[in-house]
């Protein structure tokens, strides 16, 4: 898919500005945002009309000019060319997501993922997802295996109002239930020992809050989706480093548990990798 968007946008492109092509791009919704790194003004609005004349549902185009950051993982963007706009309604698996993606973290490259974690929960299942964001997993858990409930926790209250609106759009009142806040304190306050489920799709902070998704876990356990960012090189294997990381953790706070699934999600730089592993935590009565 990759490589074909870059051959599409080669096409079209002048050959002084056709190396200045990215290798991929997002698109959220009716927007594209793009990076084009060291480029001018002159070739990133080349890249953007390219890409509007290859993608006709794009109206914006959009260039990042800062890494994703913040508590509120977001980055800047400046507008290139269309519609000056933000904010936009992504359509995938079915649902509905409205986001502002200069306020909100979203990134559609996570679709496979929230469809993957989507379909191993079951019926009647509570979740609490620990970092919801505008609530993609929770809606699309919602939509997917009728959980009990689906408590999504965020701290920007942007992403919260969003979330509340993509509720609405997807008409999952009953299930799913905003909640704005540190997860570390609205699970210590509120919800330890209710869930067979936790997600925590925030790989800057996973392992500093992996002991109260724990705590989030019924009695009886349950399941931890965790992501990581791991550096790796060429001769080392990500999944193990995150695999022995989390482990050490876990074994610390005396937890029994497996990993029976691991992959690498997708590469975000030289030697760097998103790593998702499925936890799964035995017994958790005697935690603390």
């Amino acid at each position: 898919m990759r490589k074909r968007q870059r051959k599409n946008l080669s096409r079209v492109l002048s050959s002084e500005n056709s190396g200045k092509v990215p290798n991929s791009y997002d698109v959220v919704g009716s927007i594209a945002i793009i990076r084009v790194p060291s480029a001018s003004p002159e070739a990133a609005q080349s890249v953007a009309e390219a890409i509007m004349h290859t993608r006709k549902s794009v109206k914006t185009v959009l260039v990042q000019v800062s890494p994703v950051d913040g508590d509120f993982r977001l980055r800047r963007l400046r507008h290139v060319t269309g519609e000056n706009k933000t904010r936009t309604v992504h359509r995938e698996s079915g649902c509905l997501f409205s986001v502002d993606v200069g306020k909100c973290y979203f990134s559609p490259r996570l679709s496979y993922e929230r469809l993957r974690v989507a379909r191993l929960v079951k019926s009647g299942e509570t979740v609490v997802n620990m970092f919801a964001g505008v609530g993609c997993f929770s809606i699309l858990i919602a939509k997917q295996a009728n959980p009990a409930k689906v408590f999504s926790i965020d701290v920007n209250p942007e992403a919260i109002e969003f979330m509340r609106e993509n509720i609405r759009l997807n008409r999952v009142y009953d299930a799913v239930v905003p909640l704005l806040g540190d997860s570390k304190a609205i699970i210590s306050s509120r919800l330890q020992c209710v869930a067979d489920r936790v997600l925590m799709p925030l790989p800057q902070k996973a392992l500093e809050y992996l002991s109260y998704a724990v705590k989030a876990l019924k009695a009886s356990g349950g399941w931890i989706h965790y992501y990581h960012f791991e550096h790796a090189k060429k001769t080392e294997d990500p999944l193990e480093k995150t695999k022995l990381k989390v482990a050490e953790r876990l074994t610390r706070s005396d937890v029994a548990f497996e990993m029976p699934f691991a992959r690498v999600v997708r590469p975000i730089g030289p030697n760097w990798h998103q790593v998702a592993l499925d936890i799964h935590v035995a017994c958790t009565s005697d935690k603390s």
